[in-house]
C-alpha cells in the first residue's frame, strides 16, 4: 500500500513540476487610453502586470485580482483576447503559458503586492518604455499595438 502511495505521489508531483503554469498577462487601459505598467521589483524593468491563476479561479477572475493586487485599479471589462505566450524562455524564472488580455481598467493607483512591485505608472502609446521590459512583455505589447492576435 505504501508504495502505491509514494507511485501516485511522485505520479503527482511529476505532472506539476514537468508541465508549464499558466497564468494571465494584462494590458490596462484607462479611459482616457493612456497604458499602466508596473516596474518590478526583482529587475527593476517595467512591464505588464499580471501573474498564475489560482486553483478554482477562471482567467477573468485572475485578471481582476492580479491587477487589483499589482496596480490598485479595477477591471471595468475585456476588450480582446491578444494572444497566448508559451515559449519556455519567455519567464526566466520557469516554464509559463501567458494569456495576454486588453483591458478597460479605473480607479487610482496603489501597489498591494509591494514584494513584487515597486511603482504603478500609466504611459502614452507614444512614450511606452518598449525595449527594456520585462519577459516577453515587449512582443506581447507590439502585438497589441499591431492589432495582432497572436499564439506563439
Amino acid at each position: 500500500m505504501l508504495r502505491r502511495w509514494k507511485q501516485f505521489i511522485f505520479t503527482v508531483l511529476g505532472i506539476i513540476f514537468r508541465h508549464p503554469v499558466t497564468g494571465t498577462t494584462l494590458i490596462p487601459i484607462l479611459p482616457d487610453g493612456r497604458i499602466v505598467l508596473v516596474r518590478r521589483r526583482d529587475t527593476g524593468t517595467w512591464g505588464l502586470p499580471g501573474g498564475l491563476i489560482d486553483w478554482g479561479e477562471t482567467i477573468s477572475e485572475c485578471a481582476g485580482r492580479e491587477l487589483k493586487e499589482e496596480t490598485g485599479l479595477d477591471l471595468v471589462a475585456i476588450q480582446r483576447l491578444v494572444g497566448v505566450y508559451s515559449a519556455p524562455d519567455r519567464d526566466p524564472r520557469l516554464h509559463s503559458l501567458s494569456i495576454l488580455l486588453a483591458v478597460t481598467v479605473r480607479g487610482q493607483f496603489a501597489v498591494g503586492d509591494a514584494v513584487e512591485i515597486s511603482h504603478v505608472q500609466a504611459f502614452e502609446r507614444d512614450r511606452l518604455p518598449l525595449g527594456n521590459l520585462s519577459h516577453d512583455h515587449d512582443r506581447q505589447l507590439q502585438d497589441y499595438l499591431k492589432d495582432l492576435t497572436t499564439i506563439a
